[in-house]
């Protein structure tokens, strides 16, 4: 099988697949209220078949980040409601960064040579700022809820950064936010909406603290230029 058949057939698989989910209405079933009443019945299964659910609970997460599917709030809400903060936190966060990595290596692979024959006297700059401070630039996106999960997937797919930095860097810097849906899951019985999950609050603490890395890396080249002056 050549290349260019392989992304044709990717393409279609991931075009199906994401189809498949709205055809289907299968968003339906991580609304809020669907959650707080099928809540007993998934702990009832949770409680008699542990590996299986977890097993399958992972895969799933896995599939929707990979496929960029609006649901993983949800999923992440119904971790920490059936498995409990530290079992929730570890699942969700490994599984979004796999989920995350799978879709950053299928951008990569479909569109970055494209991208960059097309488009490369003008990404020089920011090709060489990635393959400088790649890691950096990409853990600041990560705590800066303003930058949407998919769109950084992609958009870093299209620079020089590693794959395994790519990984580590992505597993860190979700971090705070998947702890902080997690603990909202373990109180999902008082949560009247996904809004009180994600409050302007919330959104403002992650976007500082998503801007606080790069303010600091400004601040620390300027004393250096004016050291070296």
């Amino acid at each position: 099988m050549n290349r260019r058949t392989l992304k044709i057939g990717l393409v279609a698989f991931v075009l199906v697949a994401i189809a498949a989910f709205f055809i289907f209405d299968l968003q339906r079933y991580a609304s809020l209220d669907f959650l707080k009443a099928r809540r007993h019945a998934f702990q009832s299964y949770y409680d008699d078949y542990p590996l299986p659910v977890l097993a399958v609970f992972g895969l799933a997460y896995v599939i929707v980040t990979a496929l960029s599917l609006p649901v993983a709030t949800a999923l992440t809400l119904v971790g920490g409601a059936l498995f409990g903060f530290f079992p929730a936190l570890v699942i969700v966060s490994f599984a979004s960064t796999i989920g995350a990595t799978l879709a950053f290596l299928t951008a990569r692979f479909l569109l970055k040579d494209w991208v960059q024959k097309k488009y490369g006297p003008q990404l020089l700059k920011i090709n060489d700022g990635f393959a400088a401070e790649g890691a950096f630039y990409l853990f600041a996106l990560r705590l800066t809820p303003v930058a949407p999960f998919f769109l950084v997937n992609i958009l870093t797919a299209m620079t020089p950064v590693r794959v395994r930095t790519f990984y580590a860097v992505s597993q860190v810097g979700m971090l705070p936010g998947t702890a902080a849906y997690v603990y909202a899951g373990t109180e999902l019985g008082r949560i009247a909406a996904l809004s009180d999950v994600v409050s302007p609050r919330l959104m403002l603490a992650f976007t500082l603290l998503g801007l606080f890395p790069l303010v600091a890396k400004k601040t620390v080249d300027s004393l250096k230029k004016r050291k070296a002056a």
